[in-house]
C-alpha cells in the first residue's frame, strides 16, 4: 500500500467525517484518494484560513476530531491566525498540508518552506514523515495528542514523494483508551466544605464545561449552592443559558477589574479553562487578599499556571460536578439550603432588573426614528429562528446585547470564538453546519469582521448549507474605537482626535453585491419591520442566505 492510503485509512480509522480544505498541486494525493473514501466529505473553501476555521468549529460543534488541508508554505501562512483560533479554542484539528518532494528538499523548490517550524507555535504537535513506514504512528500520535486535554490543533506535513512511498505498515488507532481521570475524594470534601462554608461563592466556566457536557451539571450546583456564574472574557461555549438566574455575566479583561468583580464574593472556583485572559497590563493580583481560590481541571498542567490557589483539583468536569453536588448534599444542612435559597433570590431579582433594562432600551429604540441598533436585531433575530436553531456569534461589540436577547441559549445551541483574531464567525459557521445538516445555523457578523473570511459565501452556496448571515453594519471598527478610548485614558494620551483609519466607508462595502456575486441570495435592510421579513425569507429558503443589517455606530 502507499503512503497516502495508509494516511486515508487513519482518518477512516478515526472516525472522520469531513476534510475542509483549499486544494493544491501537492494535495492532489489526498484529492485523488477521495473517490475510494465516499464516507468522508471534502468542503471546498476559498481560502486556506476559512478551510481551518471551519474545521476548528466543526470539531468542537461535532464532538469529534475535524481534519483540515492547506496548501504547502503560502497556504499555511494563511492558515495560522484561525489555528491560533483553533488552538485557544482547544479544538482537536488535524491540519495538513503538502510539502514538495523531499529529494528537491536542499533545492529550495517554489512554495517549499519548513512547514515543521512555520506550524509549531500555534499547534500541540508538529511534525513531517520522512518515509511511508512512519504515517501510521505518525497519524495515529496526531489523533492521540489532539485529543488530550486540554486538546488543540496538531499539524501534519505530507511531502509527495511519501504520500506515494509504498509501505506494509498500514493505519492503526490507539484503541480503546479511557482518559478521564476521577477526582480525588480528599480534594473533593475539601473543595465541598468550602462551598459550604462560603458566604457569597462564585463559579467561573471555562469552555471545557460545556465541550464536556457538564453544564447542567454545573447548572445544578450553581443552584444548590446560590452561586453567581461568570464565563470568560472570550469564549466558544456558552455552559448554562443566558437568562439563568445565576449568570452573571463576562469576566473582564483586567487585572483591576476582574479584582473588583471578585471582591464582593468570598470563595471563587474556576473550573476548564485557561484563566484569565487579559488585553490591558494592571499592577497587582487577579483576586482580592481575602478571597479562597480554588480550581478545577481536566488537565493537571492548568492548575495553578497564573497565580496560587487555596486549593486544586484534577478530574474529569462532568465525574467532578457529580462528586462536589452529591458531597454537598451530605454535608450540608437546612440552614445551607436557606441560605443558598436567599442567594438565589437576589440573583433572580437582578437578572429580572437587567430583562427589565433590555426590555425598556428596546421602547427607547422603537420610539426613535433613527437607526436600528444592535439590541434591536439581536432580539429580533432571537424572536424568528427555530427552537433548535444554532447560533455562532462574532458580534463583538454587540455582545452584551446578545445574552440579553438570547436568553434561552446555551452550549447545545450556541458558539462563540476564542484568541481574538476576527473573522471567525461566518467562516465558523460553515463547520457548524456540516457538523448539523439537519438544523438551522444562524452566524451574526460585524462588517468588519465579516471581510477577514467572505469567501466563506461561495462555499456555503457551493455545498449547500442551510445558513442564515446576519451581519452587522456599523460601518466601522466599533471595537477598535473603543479600545482607543481606553488606551488614549491608560496612557495619558487624552485628545479630541478623531478615531484614525477605523471608519468602513468611502466606499461603503457592498454585502449585497458581494453575496450574489458567490451565488448566496441577500438582501440589506434598515428597519426591524424589513428584519423581520428579511429573516421569514432567510428560513423559508432551502440553501444559505445573507442579511445586511444596517446598525448606528459608536457616537463621537
Amino acid at each position: 500500500m502507499r503512503g497516502r492510503q495508509v494516511f486515508m485509512d487513519s482518518l477512516r480509522a478515526h472516525g472522520a467525517r469531513a476534510i475542509f480544505g483549499n486544494p493544491g498541486t501537492t494535495e492532489n494525493p489526498v484529492l485523488d484518494s477521495l473517490i475510494d473514501y465516499p464516507e468522508i466529505g471534502y468542503y471546498v473553501a476559498l481560502h486556506e484560513g476559512v478551510a481551518v476555521c471551519a474545521a476548528g468549529f466543526y470539531a468542537q460543534a461535532s464532538g469529534s476530531t475535524a481534519v483540515a488541508n492547506v496548501h504547502v508554505a503560502p497556504g499555511l501562512g494563511n492558515a495560522i491566525g484561525m489555528m491560533y483560533g483553533a488552538l485557544k479554542a482547544c479544538a482537536p484539528v488535524i491540519v495538513t498540508a503538502g510539502q514538495q518532494d523531499t529529494r528537491m528538499r536542499l533545492r529550495d523548490p517554489v512554495l517549499r518552506h519548513d512547514l515543521v517550524a512555520m506550524a509549531s507555535p500555534v499547534c500541540k504537535w508538529a511534525v513531517e514523515p520522512q518515509s511511508a513506514d512512519e504515517m501510521a504512528l505518525i497519524m495515529r500520535r496526531a489523533f492521540k495528542i489532539a485529543n488530550e486535554p486540554p486538546a488543540g490543533p496538531v499539524f501534519v506535513a505530507l511531502p509527495v514523494n511519501v504520500m506515494e512511498q509504498e509501505t506494509d505498515l498500514g493505519a492503526e488507532t490507539s484503541g480503546l483508551v479511557y482518559r478521564h481521570t476521577l477526582p480525588d475524594p480528599e480534594g473533593v470534601r475539601r473543595l465541598a466544605e468550602l462551598l459550604a462554608a462560603a458566604r457569597n461563592p462564585a463559579l467561573v466556566a471555562g469552555d471545557e464545561v460545556a465541550v464536556q457536557g457538564a453544564g447542567r451539571q454545573l447548572t445544578a450546583l450553581a443552584e444548590r449552592c446560590g452561586a453567581a456564574v461568570y464565563v470568560e472574557f472570550l469564549r466558544s461555549r456558552q455552559p448554562l443559558t443566558f437568562g439563568h438566574p445565576c449568570f452573571q455575566g463576562r469576566v473582564p479583561y483586567e487585572v483591576a477589574k476582574i479584582r473588583e468583580l471578585f471582591a464582593p464574593h468570598d470563595l471563587v472556583v474556576l473550573f476548564g479553562g485557561p484563566f484569565f485572559e487579559e488585553v490591558w497590563f494592571d499592577e497587582g493580583a487577579f483576586m482580592p487578599p481575602d478571597t479562597i481560590v480554588a480550581q478545577v481541571e481536566s488537565a493537571p498542567s492548568r492548575l495553578a499556571h497564573n497565580f496560587s490557589l487555596d486549593l486544586g483539583l484534577a478530574g474529569y468536569l462532568p465525574s467532578t460536578f457529580d462528586a462536589l453536588n452529591e458531597a454537598l448534599d451530605r454535608a450540608t444542612g437546612a440552614e445551607f439550603v436557606a441560605a443558598s435559597q436567599a442567594r438565589l433570590a437576589t440573583l433572580t431579582a437582578a437578572r429580572e432588573r437587567t430583562a427589565a433594562a433590555f426590555a425598556g432600551q428596546l421602547e427607547r429604540a422603537a420610539s426613535d426614528s433613527g437607526v436600528m441598533t444592535s439590541a434591536q436585531v439581536m432580539d429580533t433575530v432571537s424572536r424568528a429562528m427555530p427552537a433548535d436553531a444554532v447560533l455562532v456569534d462574532e458580534s463583538i461589540t454587540g455582545s452584551i446585547d446578545l445574552s440579553n436577547a438570547h436568553t434561552s441559549r446555551d452550549a447545545d445551541n450556541f458558539f462563540g470564538f476564542r484568541g481574538g483574531g476576527i473573522g471567525q464567525g461566518i467562516a465558523g459557521a460553515l463547520g457548524v453546519a456540516v457538523a448539523h445538516p439537519e438544523r438551522r445555523v444562524v452566524a451574526q457578523s460585524g462588517d468588519g469582521s465579516a471581510m477577514y473570511s467572505i469567501q466563506a459565501l461561495w462555499t456555503a452556496a457551493h455545498h449547500g448549507l442551510k445558513l442564515v448571515f446576519v451581519i452587522l453594519s456599523n460601518r466601522e471598527y466599533r471595537v477598535l474605537k473603543h479600545n482607543l478610548d481606553i488606551y488614549r485614558q491608560r496612557f495619558n494620551a487624552i485628545s479630541d482626535k478623531p478615531y484614525p483609519h477605523m471608519d468602513l466607508t468611502r466606499p461603503g462595502l457592498g454585502f449585497v453585491e458581494m453575496a450574489a456575486g458567490m451565488g448566496v441570495p441577500a438582501q440589506q435592510v434598515e428597519t426591524v419591520e424589513a428584519l423581520k421579513a428579511a429573516l421569514e425569507t432567510a428560513f423559508a429558503s432551502d440553501g444559505p442566505y445573507l442579511i445586511d443589517a444596517v446598525i448606528a455606530g459608536k457616537p463621537g
